[in-house]
C-alpha cells in the first residue's frame, strides 16, 4: 500500500520553486524531500510526503493524528529500517 507520511520541515534549500528541497523530520528520522509542489512551505510546517515528494501542507494536529494511525498500523518500518542511502538519525545530523 502506498501512503503519504507527515513530516516537519527542518530546513529548505534552493531559490527556484521548481527545484526546492528540504530536510524533513519523520518522528526523528531525517530525509531529504522535494518541496516543489509546496513552494509556499517554510521551516516548521508539516507536509504530507509520498515517495520523496511533499504533496501538501497540513496542520500539526492533523500530521500528528496521521502519524499515530500509521504507527498503529505498523506502516512506518521503511522510515526506521536502515538502508544504504538513509540519512543518519537526527542526533547524528550536523
Amino acid at each position: 500500500m502506498c501512503l503519504a507520511v507527515p513530516g516537519q520541515i527542518l530546513t529548505i534549500q534552493g531559490d527556484d520553486p521548481l527545484f526546492l528541497s528540504g530536510r524533513v523530520s519523520f518522528g526523528g528520522i531525517i530525509k531529504q524531500v522535494n518541496l516543489s509542489c509546496v513552494a509556499e512551505a517554510k521551516p516548521g510546517d508539516y507536509v504530507l510526503v509520498h515517495v520523496g515528494m511533499a504533496l501538501s501542507i497540513v496542520d500539526e494536529k492533523e500530521a500528528q493524528e496521521i502519524f499515530g494511525y500509521l504507527k498503529e498500523m505498523g506502516d512506518l518500518e521503511e522510515l526506521t529500517a536502515p538502508s544504504s542511502d538513509a540519512s543518519p538519525p537526527v542526533d547524528e545530523v550536523r
